[in-house]
């Protein structure tokens, strides 16, 4: 038998946010691609989460998002990462996204789609799916810094000292205002049981 000879070859690093974005500032698209493909999962369902489960909403969001980040590329200082930075803009896109007048579409939207994909049983589904929604829009009804905070933590996951850095605040002050999001939430959640 013929064993091949392993490569001893390592692969390189990947490339750090700092050195894509020096990159794309000197007009290499496919740095830009790289970001893209990096943030771009955690961004679409932070906002997906957001939407309430509406993907066509949410993916408009996102490249929304992405082009507010392409124009204040100049702005992001380094201070966190370009993910975080992005999850910041895309949380404010949205915000203005549903604070912006339009045509009223019914809140029960996402549940019939769900019940027509043929996904779980129509009363799981639609238990789950008002679950989803009333844990939604009390997120919504948080005082603007809580709000962005424990969405960028829980739907965004991304960590409290990234949340931190970018907020240009201490880690234990992050932590202060998801428990105060977390007790609003409780409370709120539980009135309205």
């Amino acid at each position: 038998m013929i064993v091949p000879a392993l490569s001893t070859e390592v692969p390189p690093p990947e490339l750090e946010d700092a050195e894509l974005l020096r990159e794309l500032e000197a007009g290499d698209r496919s740095a830009g691609e790289e970001l893209v493909r990096r943030s771009y999962p955690m961004i679409f369902r932070s906002l997906l989460r957001l939407c309430g489960g509406d993907e066509d909403q949410a993916s408009d969001l996102t490249q929304e998002s992405y082009r507010r980040a392409w124009a204040a590329l100049k702005s992001f200082d380094g201070r966190s990462r370009f993910s975080t930075w992005l999850y910041r803009i895309a949380y404010r896109t949205f915000l203005n996204h549903i604070r912006r007048p339009r045509k009223i579409v019914p809140l029960d939207e996402p549940v019939i789609r769900r019940l027509e994909s043929g996904k779980p049983g129509p009363e799981k589904a639609a238990e789950s799916a008002q679950q989803e929604e009333r844990l939604r829009q009390a997120v919504l009804k948080l005082p603007e810094p809580l709000g962005e905070t424990i969405t960028a933590r829980y739907w965004g996951e991304i960590p409290v000292r990234e949340l931190a850095r970018e907020g240009g605040i201490s880690e234990v002050a992050v932590r202060k205002r998801i428990r105060k999001a977390l007790a609003l939430l409780k409370d709120h959640l539980e009135v309205a049981s």
